[in-house]
C-alpha cells in the first residue's frame, strides 16, 4: 500500500518560513521523482517543484529563488524548504510520487499552509 505523508504545515507570518516533509511508504522510492504541488481555494492544483532520484530539481516560476526541494534517499522523505511566504502561498500543499516508465503517480493527502499576520 502506497503512503504519502505530509508534515509541516501551519500558520506562519509573512516573510516567514516553514519546512515541509513528505515521507513515503509502499513505492521503491529511489525510482521516483518526487515533486510538490498546491492548491489554493477556487484556483486549480499547481506544480511548485520536483526532484528526480538523482537529485536533479526545477522550480516553478511563482518560487524560484524562495523555496527548496531536497530529498533523502536513505530515508524515503521529501522535504520543501519554503522562505519569504506571502500571503498568496496560502494554500493545500501536496506531495506527489511520479515514475513514468510506470505510469505511477501518488498523492498526498495535503498539508494546510497559511500565510497570515
Amino acid at each position: 500500500q502506497v503512503q504519502l505523508v505530509e508534515s509541516g504545515g501551519g500558520l506562519v507570518q509573512p516573510g516567514g518560513s516553514l519546512r515541509l516533509s513528505c515521507a513515503a511508504s509502499g513505492i521503491l522510492y529511489s525510482r521516483y521523482a518526487m515533486g510538490w504541488y498546491r492548491q489554493a481555494p477556487g484556483k486549480q492544483r499547481e506544480f511548485l517543484a520536483a526532484i528526480t532520484s538523482g537529485g536533479s530539481a526545477n522550480y516553478a516560476d511563482a518560487v524560484k529563488g524562495r523555496f527548496t526541494i531536497s530529498r533523502d534517499n536513505a530515508k524515503n522523505t521529501v522535504s520543501l524548504q519554503m522562505n519569504s511566504l506571502k500571503p498568496e502561498d496560502t494554500a493545500v500543499y501536496y506531495c506527489n510520487a511520479e515514475n513514468r516508465f510506470l505510469r505511477h503517480d501518488y498523492w498526498g493527502q495535503g498539508t494546510q499552509v497559511t500565510v497570515s499576520s
